[in-house]
């Protein structure tokens, strides 16, 4: 029996997969194709994403396949600059393709012992008091403790444990492909220019490899999303909204996606979890799909394993749902409301131009960056300080930097009077004595997943706090 299935081996199931694996849990991954996918669903990573990848000593491998943009322009495609100030190092969209996303965590999570397996669907699932049974496409079944649903969003997983997915259909479909173009570079890029000063769902420019990715809305909304996009819908479709067809030809990929808003009533059903797309889709204005799922993984791995390793205190594992699905309904509105101000009618139009009026504000650009950046979330963990309940930026320290001393994702106190000890606890969090310019407060002590669980400098109130978090003290401590 494995510790845990995870059905899925898309950004988010990978990076669950390793995140448990940090933690020496055994995780088998499943994943109905035979390959990764050549789509690319995403192009990119936010702040918030970049400095889990960072916590982890993942970042290098990203930037070495990525480029930085600039951030700013991100609120409904909303042209300004980034905001004066933004609370973090890396104030910066990494453009790196989804299959070179994949590839990397698929890596690191073979790398650190997970087992993937690919060509393996999942057909039923039947849990009792002791674990999970898997039955797959190939007939065999797979036992765990525990599974995690991170098949997309017309999850299989969600619907064989009978999870509601309540939302709004798609009401605006959208054609994408990667193919080659005939007409000149210049001449092109003057068509799309002029196109999308009133058609922001319009896009066509370089994918690398002397290819070109085409975005273009569809003149429908698919019944069936089975049924394959072909090149003439796209050629008919760029003609309808450009007035050519750019001469496209010899697609390597075709696609379509929708702005279907759905949200899971729940994020577990018994020893089932559901995460990434799975549990929340949306539209992708802004490009959040994929990060949401990723700081899914990241704040589900380590409560899980905690649970599994028999340190996890009573309840932990369901402030999974109720820190992460709040999250997802806040991505869920705001892409509405981006999705609203990109359409072309006279109403949000107007409202649009308001918004960016408002933009110029300082604050209210700030605002929106950090939404769509996710590094504004912060978990309710009661108490009075501002910086509870928020991630950590990577602060410099005397003898280095903070992120660095969080690659193994255990529990970090960060004590800079050296008066406090996690005696009790040292198998789970890491005391780290140091100084910091940057960091004003006398010691915080941060979760596996950079989230500040307490801040202060009485024992006693850090005591209270690791046993929150972390369990009772080791039983050799007391």
């Amino acid at each position: 029996m494995s510790d845990v299935i995870v059905v899925g081996a898309g950004p988010t199931g990978l990076m669950l997969a390793g995140e448990l694996r940090l933690q020496g849990v055994d995780v088998v991954v499943l994943d109905k194709d035979e390959e990764p996918a050549p789509f690319v669903r995403a192009l990119g990573i936010h702040v918030r994403t970049i400095e889990i990848m960072d916590q982890r000593g993942l970042l290098d491998r990203f930037l070495a396949h990525g480029r930085k943009y600039p951030l700013g322009g991100f609120f409904a495609g909303i042209s300004k600059p980034a905001p004066s100030y933004l609370d973090t190092e890396h104030g910066y969209v990494l453009g790196i393709p989804q299959p070179e996303i994949d590839r990397i965590l698929a890596e690191h999570a073979t790398e650190v012992g997970a087992d993937i397996r690919r060509g393996k669907g999942v057909t039923a699932v039947r849990q009792d008091d002791d674990g999970v049974t898997a039955e797959l496409s190939d007939g065999t079944t797979l036992h765990a403790r525990y599974l995690i649903g991170c098949d997309g969003g017309r999850s299989t997983v969600r619907k064989l444990i009978d999870v509601g997915f309540p939302g709004q259909p798609s009401s605006a479909d959208t054609l994408i492909g990667e193919m080659d173009v005939t007409m000149p570079v210049d001449e092109l890029t003057a068509v799309v220019t002029v196109i999308r000063e009133t058609h922001k769902r319009f896009g066509i420019g370089p994918a690398g490899n002397g290819t070109f990715r085409v975005v273009v809305p569809a003149a429908d909304v698919a019944d069936d999303r089975a049924v394959p996009t072909t090149l003439d819908d796209i050629k008919q479709q760029l003609r309808v909204i450009a007035g050519t067809d750019f001469g496209v030809h010899s697609p390597r990929w075709l696609s379509r996606f929708g702005d279907a808003t759905r949200l899971a009533d729940h994020y577990r059903r018994g020893r089932v979890f559901l995460a990434g797309d799975a549990a929340h889709i949306h539209p992708p204005m802004g490009g959040q799909g994929l990060n949401l799922g990723v700081q899914d993984a990241f704040n589900l791995g380590w409560k899980l394993a905690a649970e599994i390793q028999g340190w996890a205190p009573e309840g932990l594992l369901d402030t999974y749902e109720s820190e992460r699905r709040p999250v997802a309904a806040d991505v869920l509105d705001n892409t509405r409301a981006q999705a609203e101000l990109i359409s072309t009618e006279a109403g949000p139009q107007a409202v649009r131009r308001l918004i960016s009026e408002l933009m110029n504000f300082d604050d209210v650009n700030r605002y929106l960056t950090e939404k769509i950046t996710a590094i504004s979330v912060r978990y309710d963990f009661g108490g009075d300080h501002d910086l509870l309940g928020r991630r950590l930026r990577n602060i410099a320290l005397n003898s280095g930097n903070l992120y660095d001393l969080m690659h193994s994702g255990r529990g970090l106190l960060l004590d800079q009077g050296g008066q406090l000890s996690v005696d009790g606890w040292s198998d789970r969090v890491d005391h780290i004595v140091d100084t910091s310019a940057e960091f004003d407060s006398p010691a915080v002590l941060l979760r596996p997943d950079g989230h500040i669980a307490w801040i202060g400098d009485a024992q006693s109130e850090l005591s209270g706090s690791l046993e929150r978090w972390f369990g009772d003290r080791s039983e050799d401590s007391r």
